[in-house]
């Protein structure tokens, strides 16, 4: 049966798509679609679209699964995989990049990874083995993914084959391995808690309470928020879900919490392209909009980029997403003050040089002496936000990101590149 029969049971031609909408997409669903793709002995990609922005592609050669791609870590997962089966090309950034900066735009739509695996494989710089167990081991990851996540909406595209002659891999085998894991995370009762997420210690002072000072400090060195459980299971050589399970009490807790992290940047292509230069990112955290508001007029004003975050709670993860170039944070709010916040960022590598200027109605000498304590950068008074002393804090701690070194650098120290679609 070919792509044209398809087409027609199911009243699309092959240049358009239908989307259908399921809340669970769970196993028993996925079985039944894959299993009528493999029937149809479909060519082209399921694309998996979940209503809070996440999007997975699959890849078919006569209902067979390819590939696999997309979803909160794509780049992290490819990271995890080579450093897991090919450590020699993990080693080796140049020889990725290299390989990349050829890619055609065919190749590049049916995805840089894909690409990648069949160049090596071809040039014998890894074994078809090897590059089977990374495909396996990401078709896997990402059906696991998908059936933790909940309202996808799934779209059928027909179209030319992308199997370049790696693996074919039935999709019952797939499905079957998901089952396995899923059912082994229920039992486990750890369901609930996404392998995409990054263990912090919410509660250092309570933890220590609770476990030995061996416990505590390794806890603490692994816990910073900048790793997912899949990737500190990953560089422990632990199952995930082994891993997970050995933070349960911590997160049941509430010692420890999950927090989203940012996936790793895309690789580069070498076709030529603009480049914009960023101006520094400057965040403030304060319940007050009026400070916020204040601040956010000051800093556009001068061509700085700025973020407004009125909602204390939010303001960690919000942070570590953006990675702002300096912080403004308030002293006194609602569920945690400045003096936590800042102490709970500082505890985190890619913090530990960022100003962090603490903002108070109080000047007295105690609140300074705290905020040194806690590692703040300088302390700034808000009672009239002024603006020459605003100015004269971000010359001293940008001095490393100002604008004027910013749009004076030349040209030729960047070279002009276009993301990986």
């Amino acid at each position: 049966m070919n792509n044209q029969v398809f087409s027609k049971s199911i009243n699309f031609s092959s240049t358009d798509s239908k989307t259908m909408s399921g809340r669970n997409f769970d196993l028993p669903m996925q079985a039944e679609l894959f299993d009528t793709l493999k029937q149809l002995r479909f060519n082209g990609q399921l694309v998996l679209q979940q209503a809070k922005g996440n999007r997975w592609n699959i890849y078919l050669h006569l209902g067979h699964v390819v590939f696999a791609t997309g979803g909160t870590h794509p780049v992290k997962r490819w990271d995890r995989n080579l450093t897991t089966y090919v450590p020699e090309i993990a080693a080796d950034l140049s020889s990725e990049q290299s390989e990349l900066s050829s890619i055609t735009p065919e190749d590049c739509n049916r995805c840089w990874q894909y690409h990648l695996l069949y160049s090596w494989v071809k040039q014998g710089k890894i074994t078809r083995q090897q590059a089977t167990k990374i495909i396996w081991s990401t078709l896997v990851e990402v059906m696991f993914d998908v059936t933790q996540a909940d309202n996808i909406a799934y779209e059928l595209k027909p179209g030319k084959s992308s199997a370049n002659g790696i693996v074919l891999i039935d999709s019952s085998r797939i499905i079957a391995e998901v089952k396995r894991q899923w059912l082994s995370w229920q039992e486990a009762k750890a369901i609930d808690y996404r392998p995409n997420l990054a263990p912090i210690i919410k509660q250092p002072d309570r933890l220590q309470q609770h476990t030995s000072k061996t416990v505590f400090e390794m806890l603490d060195q692994l816990l910073n928020g900048q790793q997912t459980l899949r990737d500190l299971a990953s560089d422990m050589k632990r199952e995930t879900l082994s891993f997970t399970s050995s933070l349960l009490p911590y997160l049941q807790s509430g010692l420890v919490e999950l927090i989203n992290i940012p996936d790793l940047p895309e690789p580069i292509l070498g076709t030529s392209v603009d480049v914009t230069i960023q101006s520094p990112l400057i965040a403030c955290v304060d319940d007050s909009a009026l400070i916020c508001n204040s601040l956010e007029k000051f800093m556009t004003s001068e061509g700085y980029r700025f973020v407004g975050i009125n909602d204390p709670l939010k303001a960690f993860s919000v942070l570590l997403a953006l990675k702002p170039d300096l912080i403004f944070l308030d002293l006194m709010m609602p569920n945690i003050n400045g003096y936590e916040l800042c102490d709970k960022l500082r505890r985190i590598s890619i913090f530990r040089n960022t100003p962090i200027i603490i903002l108070t109605g109080n000047d007295g000498v105690i609140d300074r002496v705290k905020t040194k304590l806690v590692g703040a950068s300088d302390f700034l008074s808000k009672v009239n936000v002024d603006k020459q002393a605003v100015n004269a804090t971000m010359q001293k701690h940008l001095r490393h990101c100002t604008l004027s070194q910013l749009t004076s650098l030349k040209s030729a120290d960047y070279s002009t590149y276009q993301k990986v679609a």
